[in-house]
Order: structure tokens, then sequence, then C-alpha cells
């Protein structure tokens, strides 16, 4: 049977090792095609030229270059002519599904990304999620919450959404070499010295980092040398938390505003902290798993993901929402390092194993693609 053409239109993705993962597993089973909604080049395409795969980068910073964006992913489909089109991330949603709908490709999917994000902060976005509802003809949900999200806030038809939950190459996250470790270490200025404590989330309001520093700071009260690391250090909340990081000494304070080498920063925590400030703001969380594959002793909120499958005590700590105290004392319970830390690590990893490796979602996104 002939190889059916796909292509994949992504926007605002300079690095990702999960479209590499994906790359790697769809490549030989279909004619693979990635359209890049970018400013300049970016170390996935850079990937993706390097495996040989074919890639249009379309010129695009945001809503002033919509249209002439539009006009050249419309005109490069009508050339390309592809069996299906999946779209990821809200730009590329609205460009790719509209463009592919009027170039006539049958199967037109795109996955969703956010939860009620726009429910919550931005009204007039929910226009946006549901003119891309509207296009596809299959929306993948990634969890729970973006079940919850697509059924119940916008009333999508159960017949278009396909549960695929994020996948992970697990074996990038088991033994990280030392020297990458230092690296990082060097990299950063992160002192060499427990413990560490991590956070990966960018600067929004939802990812609830506001309750971790004041926590961090009591903590800090019990253990005088340990560091604090904010890694994806960006984004619209950022000053407030800047201003609020003040209380913390700045040679126990690292800012992280991206590093590519993620598994290897991870690496670098003692313990690690992800606490969004509901159950739906996640949509899914590919923290929760990348922080339990590393095996760092972790401390959560129930919210995307984890609340499918992180359980109290078993395989990391779970704190009630938006509560610093809880979070101080979860820090307490798991240093210095002791039996449960053990216990939640080992337990952790077994977990991530169990449910979230690549393989198996390769195997859903083909059985979608191929019906």
């Amino acid at each position: 049977m002939a190889q059916r053409n796909l292509v994949y239109i992504l926007s605002h993705v300079h690095k990702s090792l999960g479209f590499e993962w994906v790359t790697m597993g769809l490549m030989r089973d279909y004619r693979l095609t990635f359209i890049l909604l970018n400013e300049s080049t970016s170390s996935l395409e850079d990937f993706l030229v390097k495996q040989g795969v074919e890639v249009k980068r379309v010129y695009y910073r945001g809503k002033q270059d919509f249209f002439n964006a539009f006009l050249k992913t419309l005109l490069y489909l009508l050339r390309k002519r592809p069996d299906i089109v999946h779209a990821h991330l809200l730009d590329a949603q609205l460009i790719g599904l509209t463009a592919a709908f009027f170039s006539g490709v049958k199967k037109r999917i795109y996955t969703r990304h956010n939860s009620n994000y726009h429910h919550v902060y931005h009204p007039r976005g929910v226009w946006l999620d549901k003119w891309s509802n509207l296009l596809s003809t299959n929306i993948i949900s990634i969890s729970q919450s973006t079940d919850k999200t697509l059924l119940q806030l916008e009333r999508v038809s159960q017949s278009k959404i396909v549960k695929i939950p994020h996948g992970f190459d697990l074996s990038a996250f088991d033994t990280i070499a030392p020297d990458r470790i230092e690296k990082i270490r060097l990299k950063w200025k992160i002192p060499n010295q427990q413990p560490v404590v991590g956070v990966v989330a960018r600067h929004i309001e939802w990812k609830g980092i506001q309750y971790i520093i004041p926590a961090f700071r009591k903590f800090l009260n019990e253990n005088p040398s340990a560091c604090l690391v904010l890694a994806n250090a960006v984004g619209p909340y950022h000053e407030q938390l800047m201003e609020l990081a003040q209380s913390i000494p700045t040679n126990q304070l690292v800012i992280v505003p991206f590093e590519e080498d993620i598994a290897a920063l991870y690496a670098v925590f003692d313990l690690y902290v992800h606490t969004p400030i509901d159950p739906l703001c996640e949509a899914f969380g590919q923290t929760y798993i990348e922080a339990l594959a590393c095996g760092v002793p972790s401390i959560f909120t129930l919210s995307g993901i984890a609340s499918e499958f992180i359980i109290n005590r078993e395989n990391a700590l779970v704190v009630e929402f938006k509560n610093t105290e809880a979070i101080f004392e979860a820090m307490l319970q798991l240093w210095p390092d002791n039996q449960l830390n053990h216990k939640i690590v080992e337990k952790g990893r077994h977990d991530v194993v169990l449910r979230f490796g690549i393989n198996p979602m390769v195997a859903s996104l083909k059985a979608l693609y191929d019906k």
C-alpha cells in the first residue's frame, strides 16, 4: 500500500523532544512533512532536516503575520495534496485547519494542548478553540482535563474525540552522564550543595509558583544551604514572581529562561515541585512525567494528567491547591533523603514506564491516521 501523505503544522516551537520522538516513529510509514510557523530557524527544524524530513518554514511572529502565513500554508497544501493534516498549538490550529479545510484535506486533526485556559482567562479565545473544533475531523484529547473541557464546556461531539496521552522516550531520562550534570551546574551557576529544589514551569499565574517561592523561603530556615531553581522562567507573570523572590538570597536563587538538555537539568534537582492551582488548568503537564522519569522526589497538585495516576505517598507527595504551608511541610517530609523519598522515586519511575512510553502513543496515532 502506498504511503499516505501526512503534514504536521506547528507554531512557535523551537525545541521539542516530543516531536523528535514522534518523527522517528512515523517517518518510516508516512510521507512526512512539517510546516513550521516560526520567525527563524530552530533546533527542531535542524533535527528534521538532518533526518531527511521535508520542512516548510513559514515566517510567523504573531497575529500581524496571520494572513500571509495562511496564504502560504494554503498554497503549500494545494500543491502538496496531503491525505492528513495534524496541527499543534493555537496559531497552527487556526492557520493549518482553515487552510486544510479550504484545500480539501479530508482528515484534519488537532491535538488539544490547552484545557480551560481561555474559559478562565481569555473568554474571546474560546471562540478560537470552537473554530478549531468545528474545522477538525478528529481532536486528540491528552488527559481527563481536556476531555472535560471539550465535552462539558465546549460541547464537542464524543465521536470527534480520540484519547491519546503524550508519550515519552523514557530512556532519555534514565541515566544522565555526570559530565552533562556538571555542565548544567556550571552553565547556570547552580551551587554544588544540597538540597536543590527545582521548578520547571512557565511564569503564568495558574502554574502556582507564587505558592512555591514562600514555601521555599520557610524551607531555607530549616535547610540554610538550599537552592531554588526556577526554569522555563519566562511569561506574563515573571515580574510579579521576581518581586516575590526578592525574599530569597540571590546566591540561593537560580533563574533559567530555557534549557535544551532538560533531562540533565532535572538530574541536578534533589526535590521537585509542580503545583498548578486547579484540576483543569493543566492540560497535560509533561513535567510530571519528566520529573518522575528522572527519579526526582516530587511534590504535586493534581492537575492535568497527574489526576489520572499520581497517588499521595505512593509515587509523589500530593498537596492542596494554593497552599504554601502544605508545600513547605511536604519539602520537610522528603528532605533529608529518607525512606519515603526512595519509595516514591521507585514507584514513580515504575508508573511512568508503565503508562507513558512513546511506542503506544505512536501506535495510537497510526491507528487514527489509517482509520
